[in-house]
């Protein structure tokens, strides 16, 4: 993926190597299989409140804004500059999120944040929260791609999120799950949330040469390197990899093929109006 000659936004809020809260012991912090697997990409605000009640205070710190100096922050900054170049064009008005690099534990909107949830956003101070060791644990521990792509492809599911929080829909996708008639139909709005930010991914993927002028651009296999690591954090490949059986009333984030699928039709299409994962629903 082509990437070094991007935009940076500066966009960033670096708390790495500045504090903010290290990790509490014991506990989810040590079981980061079984953290991912319910949390992968995404976080909701409620579990993060409950893990501040138990982990301390929920005030937000801020690190270093800007442009960071280091190879790994300056690859989120170029995409999560690129990501928003596409966004603009396609929602008026559009208001970036930060974009907030921290280590191990951090305070947030949303409670107090771990690197062993995985990337998430959080809607409550709209900021994309990432741990960069989460990198070697998702190609490491759950077969993705190292490539660059499948890295900028999780940033950008999480800008997904950010999409649906501007335009409203998560708000009604919480309404709506309020309204379950259980668990299992409430999970089935979190796939459908979660699939849709998959595709997000893939329509920024293919408009992202054009944002750029051709700076930030997808090279030969990059697209399959992205479904590789959509394949690897799918709901039943994890449930696999804990050692249990598949269950798909639990499902949150979708099963394998689902996120490979979401993310195709994404890129394929180019445009947000494909990703209607709800009209199944």
């Amino acid at each position: 993926m082509r990437w070094q000659g991007g935009r940076r936004g500066g966009n960033i809020d670096d708390r790495r190597g500045v504090g903010g809260g290290a990790m509490a012991g014991g506990g989810i912090g040590v079981v980061i299989l079984a953290a991912i697997g319910y949390l992968v990409f995404d976080i909701d605000p409620a579990t993060t409140t409950q893990l501040a009640s138990q982990f301390g205070g929920v005030g937000v710190s801020e690190g270093r804004r800007g442009s960071p100096a280091d190879q790994a922050g300056a690859f989120v900054d170029v995409i999560g500059a690129n990501i928003d170049d596409v966004w603009s064009t396609r929602i008026q008005g559009y208001v970036p999120p930060t974009v907030t690099l921290y280590e191990q534990g951090t305070p947030t909107g949303c409670g107090f944040g771990q690197s062993a949830m995985g990337p998430f956003y959080c809607p409550a101070d709209r900021h994309v929260y990432l741990d960069l060791s989460f990198w070697a644990q998702l190609e490491t521990e759950l077969g993705a791609s190292s490539a660059d792509f499948a890295r900028a492809y999780v940033i950008a599911q999480e800008y997904g999120h950010h999409i649906q929080t501007v335009t409203g829909l998560s708000a009604q996708v919480r309404s709506a799950q309020q309204r379950a008639s259980g668990q299992a139909e409430a999970n089935r709005y979190s796939v459908a949330l979660e699939l849709q930010a998959d595709c997000y991914a893939g329509v920024w993927a293919r408009n992202a040469a054009a944002a750029s002028n051709g700076e930030v651009a997808l090279e030969a296999g990059d697209l399959e390197a992205g479904m590789q690591t959509a394949s690897a954090i799918g709901d039943d490949t994890l449930q696999r990899r804990q050692g249990g059986q598949v269950q798909p009333e639990g499902f949150t984030h979708g099963t394998s093929a689902q996120r490979v699928e979401w993310l195709r039709r994404g890129y394929e299409a180019g445009d947000p109006a494909a990703c209607d994962t709800f009209q199944a629903l």
